[in-house]
Order: C-alpha cells, then sequence, then structure tokens
C-alpha cells in the first residue's frame, strides 16, 4: 500500500435513520455523516446550497465602522486606494471590489505589491511606495494587513486611515486600523447574533464566516455597501445587481484552498454557475486559451484558471492578472489571457528545475528512518515559487519541507507541513536562526541567512522527531465507506454529485471494495505507458478502472481489495461508470 488507509467509522443506525428521514440513499447518507451533517433541516441546506440563505454582511466584525467610513469618503469625494495582494484571492477581492466602487461613484485607484520587492502583505516599503504614487488620506488593505501593527501606525501618523479586509491571523495587539474586518476576530471573541440567516433560519456548523476568504469578504463588504445604499438612497445602490460578481468570487475562494463549506458553498455553488456562462471579458479569454470545458467545475478553477493568474504575481507583478480581470472586451482581454499564459509556462518551467534539483539532492541521502524534514536552499532559487517546489517535494517524500532561495546575505523560502507537525510553531523553536517568520500549522514563511541552514534543517529534525509518530509519515487515504461494486452505478454518481462543489473542508467521495480480481488482461496506456486500465470484477458486477500515474508501481495481482474515487466516463456519446484508482491491498 501506497497509504494508510483510514475508513470513518460506519454508523448504520444514523445513516438509516437519515436514509428514512431525508430520502437519501444509504451511501449518501454516510458521506453526510463524514462530513458533519446528521440533521435533515441542515442537510438540506447544505444539498442545496442558496444565496437567500448567506447571512447579514453587517454580523461581521467592524463591518458597521469600514461601511460607515467608506460612505464618509464618497459623501467628501475622498480619494480611496486599494492596496491589494498578488494571489488569485487578493486580485480577485481587488478586481471585484474596483468594479463596486467605481460603479456606486467612489474615486478609487489600486496598489499591488511587487513580490520580489516588497515582500508580502502591507509592507513598509510597499507603503510608501503605494502612497508616493497615490496621496490618500484612506486606504483599503485586502487580503493583508491583519498583523501590519507598525505600517498602519506609520500610515496614521501621516493622517491616513486604514481599513482592513482580510482573513488570516490577526496579531496581538492587532493594527490599530478604523475598522478590522476578519472573520478570525469571530474565533477571538466575537459572536455575531445567534448567527442569524437572511431567511431567519440558523445555520448549525458553529459561527458564520470564518471560512471565509478575502475575496468572499470583499463580496460581503460589497452586499454590506449596496444594502445600506438602498437604505440612504445612495445613487446606483437600488439597481445593484451583486450575483454578477460572483464568478470572482467562485474564483478566489477555490484558488485559495479555503473549506468549501459553511458561506463558502453557497458561494461557489453559484459562482461556478455564472462562470460557466460568464459574460467577463477576462475570464472568458482566459478559458479560452486555458481550453477549459463548459462545465467548470472546482478542478478547471484551480489548476487551469487559477495557476495562470497566480503565476504573474509569482514572477513579477500581479498587475497583468488584474488588468484581465478588468479588461473591458475580448480583444483586450486575450493577448493579456496568451501572456499569462506564457508566463504559467515559464513558471512551470523554473518550478520542474528546482524540483529537480531538490528531490536529486535529497534521494542522495534521504533515510526514512531518521529524516523527518526536509530542509534545503540555493543561490539564485527563484522565491517566487519555492511554496510550490515545497509542495512538490513534500507530496514525493512526504516529509515537512522547506524550499529557501535568494541572491543575496538573506534567503526567503515557504514551508509545507503534514498532520501532526505545526510548522509556524515548530518555526518559533528556531526564532534564533531566523530573521523572520510567520504562517500557520500547514505553511509558513521564512527569512534565513543560508549560513544558518543547515542549523535549522538540524533542529526542525530534533522537533519533528519528537513530535511525529512513526505511522505519521506515511500518507492517509481517507475512504468514506466500504461499496459493493453493485452500489456504484449512475444513479448513484448522479446522486453523490449533489456533494459537489468539492474541495478543502468537503473532500469528494472515496471507497474501496473488497475481494476483486481482473477481469480480463490490464492495458498499459498513455504515450509513455504510464497509465493502467484495467477491468475489475466481484464475480457479479465488472467496472473499468484507470491508475492514472502507476508509472512503475506494483499493480494488483489475484484477489486485492481496491481504493477508488468513482466518476462518469463520456465517450462517443456514451456514459460508463468508471474508478479512478486511489491503492490497492492484497484482499485478506
Amino acid at each position: 500500500m501506497k497509504f494508510r488507509w483510514s475508513l470513518q467509522p460506519p454508523q448504520p443506525l444514523l445513516a438509516g435513520r437519515l436514509t428514512a428521514q431525508a430520502g437519501v440513499s444509504p451511501l449518501l447518507a454516510q458521506c453526510l455523516l463524514n462530513r458533519g451533517l446528521s440533521e435533515p433541516e441542515a442537510i438540506g441546506r447544505f444539498l442545496q446550497p442558496r444565496l437567500k440563505n448567506l447571512c447579514d454582511p453587517f454580523l461581521l466584525p467592524d463591518m458597521e465602522s469600514a461601511v460607515t467610513r467608506l460612505l464618509r469618503a464618497r459623501e467628501r469625494g475622498e480619494r480611496l486606494v486599494i492596496f491589494g495582494d498578488y494571489d488569485v484571492d487578493g486580485v480577485s477581492s481587488t478586481a471585484l471590489l474596483l468594479e463596486v466602487f467605481r460603479r456606486l461613484g467612489w474615486q478609487v485607484d489600486c496598489y499591488l505589491p511587487h513580490r520580489l520587492d516588497e515582500g508580502y502583505g502591507l509592507s513598509q516599503d510597499g507603503v510608501e511606495n503605494c502612497l508616493q504614487k497615490f496621496p490618500v488620506t484612506l486606504l483599503l488593505a485586502v487580503d493583508c494587513g491583519s498583523t501590519a501593527v507598525a505600517s498602519i501606525a506609520w500610515l496614521k501618523e501621516r493622517g491616513v486611515d486604514v481599513i482592513v479586509l482580510d482573513h488570516h491571523q490577526v496579531s496581538t495587539p492587532a493594527p490599530e486600523a478604523v475598522a478590522l474586518v476578519n472573520p478570525q476576530l469571530s474565533k477571538a471573541g466575537f459572536t455575531p447574533a445567534s448567527d442569524s440567516v437572511a431567511d431567519g433560519s440558523r445555520h448549525d456548523a458553529g459561527p458564520a464566516f470564518t471560512e471565509l476568504c478575502s475575496v468572499g469578504l470583499a463580496f460581503k463588504l460589497a452586499h454590506a455597501l449596496v444594502k445600506r445604499g438602498r437604505e440612504t438612497g445612495l445613487p446606483g445602490a437600488t439597481e445593484f445587481d451583486l450575483r454578477p460578481l460572483l464568478d470572482l468570487v467562485a474564483l478566489g475562494t477555490v484558488a485559495d484552498l479555503v473549506p468549501l463549506i459553511g458561506e463558502n458553498r453557497i458561494l461557489v455553488s453559484a459562482g461556478l454557475e455564472r462562470l460557466k456562462t460568464t459574460q467577463r471579458a477576462g475570464l472568458m479569454a482566459l478559458k479560452q486559451v486555458a481550453q477549459t470545458p463548459p462545465e467548470v467545475g472546482t478542478y478547471e478553477v484551480g489548476f487551469q484558471l487559477g495557476p495562470r493568474l497566480n503565476a504573474a504575481g509569482r514572477l513579477e507583478t500581479a498587475e497583468e492578472a488584474l488588468h484581465l480581470l478588468l479588461a473591458g472586451d475580448l480583444t483586450g482581454a486575450l493577448p493579456i489571457a496568451r501572456r499569462l499564459d506564457s508566463q504559467n509556462r515559464e513558471r512551470q518551467k523554473i518550478e520542474r528545475g528546482i524540483v529537480d534539483e531538490v528531490c536529486g539532492a535529497v534521494r542522495t541521502t534521504f533515510n526514512p528512518q531518521t529524516d523527518f524534514v526536509i530542509v534545503e536552499g540555493r543561490l539564485l532559487w527563484h522565491i517566487g515559487v519555492v511554496g510550490i517546489v515545497a509542495s512538490r517535494v513534500l507530496q514525493e517524500f512526504y516529509r515537512p519541507t522547506i524550499i529557501v532561495g535568494g541572491d543575496g546575505e538573506l534567503w526567503r523560502g515557504s514551508g509545507r507541513s503534514i498532520p501532526g507537525f505545526d510548522l509556524a510553531a515548530a518555526l518559533r523553536e528556531c526564532d534564533d536562526l531566523l530573521v523572520r517568520h510567520g504562517g500557520h500549522a500547514m505553511a509558513a514563511g521564512l527569512t534565513v541567512r543560508p549560513e544558518n541552514l543547515d542549523a535549522l534543517r538540524q533542529r526542525l529534525n530534533e522537533l519533528a522527531r519528537r513530535a511525529l509518530p512513526s505511522d505519521a509519515l506515511q500518507p492517509q487515504l481517507r475512504l468514506d465507506a466500504e461499496a459493493g461494486l453493485e452500489e456504484i452505478s449512475l444513479a448513484a454518481l448522479a446522486e453523490l454529485a449533489q456533494l459537489k462543489p468539492t474541495g478543502q473542508g468537503n473532500p469528494g467521495v472515496q471507497f474501496f471494495a473488497r475481494q476483486l480480481s481482473h477481469q480480463r488482461p490490464l492495458q498499459r496506456i498513455g504515450a509513455e505507458r504510464q497509465h493502467v486500465k484495467m477491468w475489475v470484477t466481484d464475480g457479479t458486477t465488472t467496472h473499468e478502472a484507470v491508475w492514472w500515474g502507476a508509472g512503475n508501481e506494483s499493480l494488483p495481482v489475484g484477489r486485492f481489495d481496491l481504493a477508488f474515487a468513482p466518476q462518469i466516463n463520456e465517450f462517443n456519446g456514451r456514459r460508463a461508470v468508471q474508478l479512478k484508482v486511489l491503492d490497492w491491498r492484497p484482499a485478506v
């Protein structure tokens, strides 16, 4: 087995009750229970997400203060600058807010920081350059600012009010912003009034909003401005339709890998429908260049559209990505989309080169019994891709991984971790070896002097050795249920499709079946014969199964158990069940 199989606990009695009360199959009932849904009312809202169930935006921390200050700026003719971020969440948030502010009569500009020159977030260099370009008295920081205590104090001294619209962790003390609209404050003690929703019902899954990323918060701010504008007679507010903004919300939310539950599930479900038929020129051009199929889902956003928008900010500045989202027509948008596509190919080339270097270096010395953390760095490795490289290396070796690079006396890097090892906490234990660091349990950033790299590797390995049991170093395969092949039918897959959109917090369904054998010989497919097609049977039902990227992996023989993700294969107008192979083991 490549993985540690982790079967979710079967709950036949509860599943039977849901089958009777909610009218779902036992298989779907078990999948819903696995996702923490056990009441028919909550299940109904989950399976049929509706915009009318979105919460009042004014329940968000400091939303009232933010709206009041923004409306005052409009009344005074005061100029506003949006200080964004260079990833898809930051760029889509900036584009959404620019569209809203301009249509509702604000005087607004925007500034996106340069990853290599100004670093991450509301940095001192970034705000100084922003003010030099746009000398304003009101700055809206989007997707950053929750820890920018010094920068916001510096702005305040110069008479600049700051509104922060962000979803990252808030520092202690918090920055002295005019308004800090951040759902993390809900976790810190701010409790929305009974989590009320627009139709008077309640959410069952804890505090509202806490899973939103910045583009979701941007949509909530737009909702709040339109709502208050309709109450106060703001020109343009009455006829303003928020729904066309949802394609941007889906784009940024999926790309930012936040949980697709609660408000996010509602926004992404509606946003993906908008994205399929979007009339936004930039997204039409991007879909065309990426050759995205008509049925746009989370996969297409996460692996086709998102990386192309991210490429600009990773290599240089994200302004091209923003220009694309704001493009007025397809003629102007297509050249930008093609340039982003070219930059993405360049990013992939740089990334592959560094991944090959890292993996080659690690393989020569890697001892799975003693090497618990991978730390690699080299002069001139591009700091714009080190986070992706860390993710790729982690997938190869399944170890917490930190990759750093640079061209001076200070190198910058990114780390990715595995369950059970809090990377941000571990870096705090290495504070004396680092210049700067921050992040959370599963991902973090750092700045380090290259001469401290060996000591950092040694320290982190000591920490991981104490924190991680040996079985934690084998990746876990989450399985929803054991299923017979006869249960995996086209009708069953149509019912299970109600769980979409799937992603973080709501994973795609994965099952396993026992005591299978091959109904006919296996077949190697693909240009390099790297994939394997098989026909598996339990004696009564046979399904086609494909193991993508099987390569030289050991193939199932004799009787075996198979872990798989069910899907529908459409070919020549014919639809059939196909199993995507995840892993196998000899049958007991």
